[in-house]
């Protein structure tokens, strides 16, 4: 590694801000600060090929700290890069290869505090660095919750959740990070940005939406107010078989339209039921029977998908939920199979992205791809993305190569597909086999009338397809904005667009 690249002069001023315990520049710091977590990342990683790494970290202690550090690296033309939990897969962390100035990775890691909580208006203001389980507990002691859960729940921040569009495995409910955010502080160039958490305004163009997803480029989120909810007194998660993946499809539209929606919605392709099924801790008596009955019944078991549906609320609410989706499941052929694996996808929702590292000791490598279309553009979407995938891996002389999908998230006008790809790469160079998977997937998506992501963000990873997804125009709206905020290109430069 390079030894770090940094003035004396700024070095002492960031150590004057923040305590010199708080300024690192030790190899392991920067090189933990130097990615987040996609495939591309860990391979990276693993192979030692660290370009262009962070030439300190700095762990401020308020916002106050925040903003002194903005003002110091704009005054050093050095670049500065938000970390929060450095769960990102998008390639939204790491620095450029060629930049030449010093670069600073700033760690909110500190800032983990819930602040205040409203309770009349359900909002708590917390600071950025907050993970999810460390603003859950804060929050559960007084009895409310934000209900955001997204895989990387365990590692991540409200702050890197508002900077990402993120989503969460209740969004059904609570709504994505979009809809929870009221108000957000951000450290810019030109001082505190403060938007007050306000249930509605028509003041112009929205900034607090140009806060949303920025990924750094406009600054450094300190503090956001979210949308909290009391605990629910009953909360149950039920299983549900579907024949096809079609008619798991066609139910979760029709739960969709519910006036009273549940707070998960999620069904599995066959490939990953069977995923799903595989990693089980056990397989029941019980469920072999079941196998069994559906199979006398004409079910073809290489075809069946697993489905969860959440139910939150009141006891009566809770009934009248499921059996609202009961007669939906009946319709489309499926069959409830109680809450056993529903337990189980609880116990085992966060651990699933982890099985990545275990597959690399093996030669094998798997990324996912996420995009949102709508209701009339789902199943062409699924079909012929997996095609797309097959083809690549066709082409790459990979046989068999592994797709599968889950829808998570739905909406009135549409759903998130969710993709895991994965593949052996034995004794070949697995980013360029990777890339051509990953290229084949996201150019469907564009092709298919979907977004290139619906909530793992831009960064280096899908900006290629930014101009096809919200035209040229857009985009250059997008850099206008940019380039109006941080002239210098010193804040987290060459994210989402150049």
């Amino acid at each position: 590694m390079a030894a770090p690249k940094i003035s004396d002069d700024l070095l002492t001023e960031l150590k004057g801000t923040v305590g010199t315990q708080n300024v690192v520049s030790d190899d392991e710091s920067r090189v933990v600060h130097t990615y987040g977590k996609s495939l591309r990342d860990l391979l990276r990683i693993r192979a030692g090929d660290l370009p262009r790494v962070p030439d300190v970290v700095v762990y401020p202690g308020d916002e106050d700290e925040v903003q002194t550090i903005v003002e110091l690296a704009v005054a050093a033309d050095a670049v500065l890069i938000p970390y929060g939990g450095g769960s990102n897969i998008s390639g939204s962390l790491q620095p450029s290869p060629d930049e030449s100035r010093t670069v600073i990775s700033l760690d909110l890691g500190r800032l983990n505090k819930v602040l205040d909580i409203d309770e009349e208006s359900g909002l708590a203001r917390i600071q950025a660095g907050a993970q999810g389980p460390d603003l859950e507990e804060q929050l559960n002691k007084r009895g409310w919750t934000v209900g955001h859960y997204p895989d990387s729940f365990n590692h991540s921040t409200i702050g890197g959740w508002v900077a990402t569009r993120s989503s969460g495995m209740q969004s059904d409910k609570y709504g994505d990070i979009s809809d929870i955010t009221r108000g957000v502080r951000v450290a810019t160039p030109g001082g505190p940005l403060v938007l007050r958490p306000l249930p509605s305004t028509s003041t112009g163009p929205s900034v607090r939406e140009m806060i949303l997803g920025s990924e750094g480029r406009l600054g450094v989120i300190t503090e956001v107010t979210a949308h909290v909810h009391r605990l629910p007194e009953e909360r149950v998660i039920m299983a549900y078989f579907f024949p096809t993946f079609d008619a798991g499809l066609d139910a979760m539209h029709d739960i969709s339209l519910l006036d009273s929606r549940p707070s998960i919605t999620r069904v599995s392709d066959a490939g990953e039921t069977g995923f799903t099924l595989a990693t089980a801790k056990k397989t029941s008596v019980g469920q072999t029977v079941l196998f069994k009955v559906l199979q006398r019944r004409g079910w073809d078991l290489d075809r069946m998908c697993l489905s969860f549906v959440g139910y939150e609320g009141t006891k009566a609410h809770v009934v009248r939920q499921q059996g609202e989706v009961k007669n939906i499941v009946k319709k489309h052929g499926g069959i409830g199979v109680g809450k056993g694996p529903g337990v189980l996808y609880d116990q085992k929702k966060f651990d699933t992205p982890y099985i990545r590292d275990f597959l690399l000791d093996w030669g094998g490598a798997a990324d996912v791809s996420e995009t949102a279309a709508p209701w009339s553009r789902l199943k062409d979407v699924y079909y012929n993305t997996v095609e797309a995938a097959q083809q690549a891996y066709r082409q790459l002389g990979i046989d068999p190569g592994w797709i599968m999908c889950h829808l998570s998230h739905s909406y009135h006008s549409g759903a998130c597909l969710y993709f895991t790809f994965a593949f052996v790469y034995g004794d070949r160079d697995p980013l360029p086999m990777y890339q051509a998977v990953k290229n084949a997937i996201q150019q469907s998506f564009i092709d298919n009338g979907a977004t290139l992501s619906h909530h793992h963000a831009v960064g280096t990873e899908h900006s290629p397809w930014l101009s096809q997804d919200i035209s040229p125009a857009g985009s250059n709206i997008m850099k206008g904005l940019f380039a109006a905020v941080d002239p210098g290109r010193n804040f987290n430069p060459g994210k989402i667009t150049e």
